[in-house]
């Protein structure tokens, strides 16, 4: 049954409609009932009634409607109030009637659709004509501490002499001395402006009755084009986008006045505190435009709605209102949950319904799916044959909608967004450790150089190989993921305005290089080039041994040289990076100095220390092997005697004087790791540092330079003992969320 109690009102207690009013036909569906057409059995007067169903949840609704149309409905552009009455039904349920004034002349939506069918479009002074009595009724309403928040074509409604009235005040909010602003995001979407959207993500936003403004900009759209903005995309996708996207405009504004234009340009400035009021809004030059000739437009408005009739109807297309604060659709919105590109279309939104639809996408191999612009991809674990030359050609400057979700529609709409907007972009990829991000970097890199169609094969090829080098010196081997990477990487793709790919440029975070000493499975790059050397038997030209492995890569698996030997994937893994070193730029001799200091980290590996008592009785240490310090030395090109100080002794300044310290066993381990880790640190970032300057190109004029950032980042991990890398990995991806979250749902706004 109906509530019979709002919070202030009693509905039981409002007459029973049958003695007064009889239905005589149906006018169509409302959000919450259906609206019919009525007589006054006492007088005969026609109106309208809205009758509304019994659903708990829209009494607070049901009761703002009531008090705004009881206390305002005096105004010639606000439909007048009849009454409100209560018809008790106990088999199908109590019912309130709301009779209002008959508007026989329909919405202004269906007129402007009527003109579009005849292939006319409105004009202009018409146009003003309905804004103008539109912006009279917001007056009144922003004038009583009222905001409407659902303006829009389908609630201004025309009466047969030509009347414009407002009408649908189920979400309108009465403001009070003492809270002049609101924060409940609440309206249609393709008309709800962004301050009002972003109430949904943010608590301590707020709003006040320029929202009606940019709805009302909307609605000039609406006169001119016939549909809002974003009217063919779901409207959840469109609540994401109306924050993100520039002010909308009309389809064609060069078919339109600088007046017209100007107008709507003024309703939908983004920042609401410099948005015009309505009051404003009335002085505006296209608004003025009619003063003196409000009686021939009213004639001539009354006159098109005449003809608007005899044409019959127009197909009618609802837009359905949302109230997220009360974390669900309205009731007409709910619909049986079918499969979907985007998760932002469904109806019904919540945890059980996303992995529902996942597992669905999963089962049939359809292994990506969009959340509004995010894409989701979910890892195969095997080849599905979806990254052939026709997927790439299939994907460019495609409509999102045109094919299934793709990888390679992200890196359209990065391509596309950059050479339109002449605005740099990046496209950012997160989630848990072996979800397939680094492959995902592959693929976009692999498109976009597709794109942006490089002026040579070469500079192609080099920036596709990037990649694949620097992931042989930071991934290795985990407990989650065979080929993990331990190292955050920004490959930002350098183009000419007019999108044509130039170079590139890579930067590097958070190299792991604890791993080089003390994880079980090292750096992948170590197995790659010894066992390319032992191969080549070029093992002992860098001074490794050719039995037993160096220390730093002994593990349950590899216990000698033939164990390495006789992995074929690491083998030519190999003879790969060193191609790709080659292909890059890299000479001989740089190459050379690589192979030499990943020589040097394993054989100062390989130093070992021992305790010797000194006369003040201090324990000192001291290399027992100095093979090991030899080609250590002879590696670096350095004196071995140095490397031996830096690693046995530290030095000491105080007040003035450097004193000498020897180091204990414990001490000399760990600067001897610390050696082996800086080393690699240093050498990673020169690879980095080289490749950068092989793919420099010559520096564009200003403005004339664009670039894609790609940033992929290590992975959520979540082990049984975390070190202190798995804080940094999982403290930088929280960053990367929040800023994430931050740029989407609020400095977008």
């Amino acid at each position: 049954m109906f509530p019979l109690t709002g919070k202030t009102v009693n509905f039981s207690h409002f007459p029973d409609p049958s003695d007064t009013w009889e239905i005589t036909e149906t006018i169509g569906k409302g959000t919450y009932g259906k609206v019919f057409k009525v007589l006054n059995k006492k007088n005969g007067q026609k109106a309208a009634v809205k009758i509304l169903d019994p659903v708990h949840d829209i009494d607070e609704e049901i009761e703002a409607e009531y008090n705004i149309l009881k206390s305002l409905s005096d105004h010639p552009n606000v439909v007048k109030f009849y009454g409100i009455y209560f018809k008790k039904d106990k088999i199908n349920g109590d019912k309130l009637w709301l009779v209002l004034e008959l508007c026989n002349g329909g919405a202004v939506t269906d007129l402007v659709k009527g003109f579009l069918k005849r292939r006319e479009k409105m004009r202009e002074p018409i146009i003003a004509y309905i804004l103008h009595e539109a912006l009279m009724g917001l007056q009144h309403l922003h004038n009583n501490k009222t905001i409407h928040r659902d303006v829009k074509g389908n609630n201004i409604l025309l009466t047969t002499e030509g009347g414009v009235k407002l009408v649908d005040f189920g979400v309108s909010a009465q403001l009070t001395s003492t809270r002049l602003r609101r924060n409940t995001s609440v309206g249609t979407p393709f008309w709800m402006a962004p301050e009002v959207i972003a109430c949904e993500q943010q608590l301590d936003t707020t709003y006040d009755a320029r929202c009606d403004t940019w709805s009302l900009g909307i609605t000039a759209i609406e006169l001119g084009d016939g549909d809002p903005p974003l009217a063919d995309l779901h409207p959840m996708r469109a609540l994401f986008k109306i924050p993100r996207n520039p002010p909308p405009q009309l389809r064609q504004p060069e078919l339109w006045s600088a007046e017209f234009n100007d107008f709507i340009s003024k309703c939908l400035t983004k920042d609401y505190e410099k948005r015009p009021t309505v009051s404003d809004l009335l002085l505006h030059k296209f608004i003025t435009q009619i003063k003196g000739k409000e009686v021939m437009l009213q004639k001539q408005l009354m006159e098109f709605i005449e003809i608007h009739h005899c044409m019959g109807d127009t197909e009618k297309a609802r837009h359905e209102r949302i109230h997220t604060k009360k974390s669900n659709l309205n009731r007409s919105l709910i619909s049986i949950q079918k499969d979907v590109d985007d998760l932002a279309t469904l109806d019904i939104l919540d945890e059980n319904t996303v992995l529902e639809q996942l597992e669905k996408c999963y089962s049939k191999d359809q292994i990506y799916i969009y959340v509004g612009d995010i894409l989701i991809a979910l890892n195969p674990f095997q080849s599905l044959g979806l990254y052939s030359t026709k997927h790439s050609r299939l994907y460019i400057g495609a409509k999102r909608t045109a094919n299934p979700p793709h990888i390679f529609a992200m890196a359209d709409l990065g391509y596309q967004s950059m050479v339109t907007y002449n605005s740099d972009q990046c496209i950012v990829i997160s989630g848990e450790s072996g979800a397939g991000k680094t492959e995902s970097a592959h693929l976009l890199v692999q498109q976009l150089t597709v794109l942006g169609k490089a002026s040579n094969r070469t500079l192609q090829e080099k920036i596709l190989l990037v990649n694949n080098l620097v992931e042989a010196f930071g991934n290795a081997c985990t407990i989650i993921n065979d080929n993990s990477s331990r190292f955050g990487k920004y490959l930002e793709m350098k183009f000419t305005s007019s999108g044509t790919v130039v170079g590139a440029q890579i930067s590097e975070y958070l190299l792991e290089k604890s791993r080089v000493i003390h994880q079980a499975k090292k750096i992948s790059y170590f197995y790659y080039i010894y066992a390319g050397l032992a191969e080549k038997r070029k093992l002992a030209l860098y001074k490794l041994p050719e039995n037993k492995p160096p220390r730093y890569l002994q593990n349950d698996h590899l216990r000698t040289v033939q164990d390495m030997m006789n992995n074929s994937f690491y083998k030519s893994q190999y003879e790969l990076i060193e191609q790709c070193f080659k292909i890059i730029g890299f000479t001989m001799e740089q190459l050379g100095s690589v192979y030499s200091i990943l020589a040097a980290i394993l054989n100062v590996g390989n130093i070992e220390f021992s305790s010797v008592a000194t006369e003040h009785q201090i324990d000192k240490s001291y290399i027992y092997n100095h093979a090991a310090l030899e080609n250590s030395a002879s590696l670096l090109c350095i004196q071995a005697d140095e490397l031996q100080d830096a690693l046995t002794s530290h030095c000491v300044v105080t007040r003035g004087e450097t004193i000498i310290r020897p180091n204990t066993v414990e001490k000399a381990n760990d600067v001897r790791d610390a050696v082996a880790k800086t080393l690699y640190g240093r050498l990673f970032s020169w690879i980095v540092s080289c490749i950068n300057s092989l793919l420099k190109h010559d520096t564009l004029p200003s403005g004339d330079e664009l670039s894609i950032g790609i940033l992929d980042i290590f992975g959520f991990e979540n082990f049984k003992k975390n070190s202190f890398e798995q804080l940094c990995i999982n403290i930088a991806n929280e960053q990367i969320q929040y800023y994430f979250n931050q740029h989407v749902f609020a400095w977008e706004q």
